[in-house]
């Protein structure tokens, strides 16, 4: 396969080890389980940033869990990020667990608090993480997320959602998280949600972008139609750049579909657009992204822009607002 899909790694510097640790199990009053995360940090280097992964829903057994998108997280820990990812209530590794629970299926509420909870422990979990500790810088905080992740993201950096079982508004932005990158997240609802999955998971189009002002990259692929939610095409997974404010880029892959070309798991079954190439080069641009984002002036996202649109083979293309 050409190469040439993937913009240069020069201003993220060389890949080095990775070390990955779990389950660090941290107890949440009132959660029905624990919390469980995956740690994954370069094996040296300190001040590093943090990046909070929120996995998507899908149709495996424990993608949607910490043991899921090793393709991103191993990148990003490879090139100066420490990857925290917790397993959701939604995880199918806990379905016989918490069918029953408050908040069930979709547990909008428990999945963005899960990341407040991190936060809250980072230094807990630093001095779990074998060669951790003393490491991260928490005030260099991103969150990035896949699908359902994606929507959870989205209520971190400020989306407002209408609770469907009381009617009000309810803002869960966590302003430790600086910047963020949602990937392949739902768009609109209203008219637009009228697919057959829409009156399962209304909870989907009930998110206002119009309150999400953290600076964002979203990830859209242009043959993601997702008709389980709405007829609108591709062109809604690239609604919360359409509708949200400025600062926000828009990333748009082609010929992708909802996996991205791989990114919940090596080789998994279910994607449907299966493209290393892809994957390397969403990697590479989002990690420039959140290097940028939370080093001020660092050239790494300029460069991957510069050499998206150098390309003879581009992976894709990318606006701003």
């Amino acid at each position: 396969m050409s190469t040439s899909t993937a913009p240069s790694t020069d201003a993220l510097g060389a890949p080095v080890p990775v070390l990955s640790f779990s389950p660090v199990v941290l107890s949440v009053p009132g959660r029905p389980v624990d919390l469980q995360v995956r740690v994954s940090a370069p094996a040296t280097g300190t001040s590093l940033p943090v990046i909070l992964l929120s996995h998507g829903h899908g149709p495996s057994n424990n993608l949607s869990s910490l043991n899921g998108y090793a393709p991103l997280a191993n990148f990003w820990a490879a090139h100066g990020f420490a990857v925290i990812q917790p397993t959701h209530l939604t995880s199918r590794t806990l379905s016989h667990l918490v069918a029953d629970a408050p908040g069930a299926p979709d547990f909008w509420r428990s999945r963005a608090e899960d990341m407040t909870h991190i936060l809250d422990r980072l230094d807990v979990i630093e001095r779990t993480v074998p060669q951790l500790a003393g490491r991260i810088d928490p005030t260099k905080v991103a969150v990035a997320g896949h699908s359902l992740g994606g929507f959870t993201a989205a209520l971190l950096l400020g989306a407002g959602l209408t609770d469907p079982d009381t009617g009000t508004v309810v803002h869960l932005a966590e302003p430790r998280i600086k910047t963020g990158v949602l990937l392949a997240a739902p768009g609109r609802g209203g008219e637009v949600l009228n697919g057959p999955m829409a009156e399962q998971w209304p909870i989907v189009g009930a998110v206002d972008f119009s309150t999400m002002t953290a600076p964002a990259l979203v990830v859209a692929g242009d043959k993601d139609d997702s008709r389980h939610f709405t007829d609108m095409g591709p062109h809604w997974h690239a609604d919360p750049y359409t509708l949200a404010p400025g600062p926000k880029t828009l990333l748009t892959l082609f010929d992708a579909e909802h996996g991205l070309g791989g990114i919940a798991g090596y080789d998994a079954a279910e994607t449907t657009d299966e493209n290393p190439g892809r994957v390397a080069a969403l990697a590479r641009l989002t990690a420039a992204y959140l290097n940028t984002q939370l080093h001020p002036g660092t050239p790494a996202w300029p460069n991957a822009c510069e050499a998206l649109t150098t390309s003879p083979d581009p992976a894709g293309r990318v606006e701003s607002k």
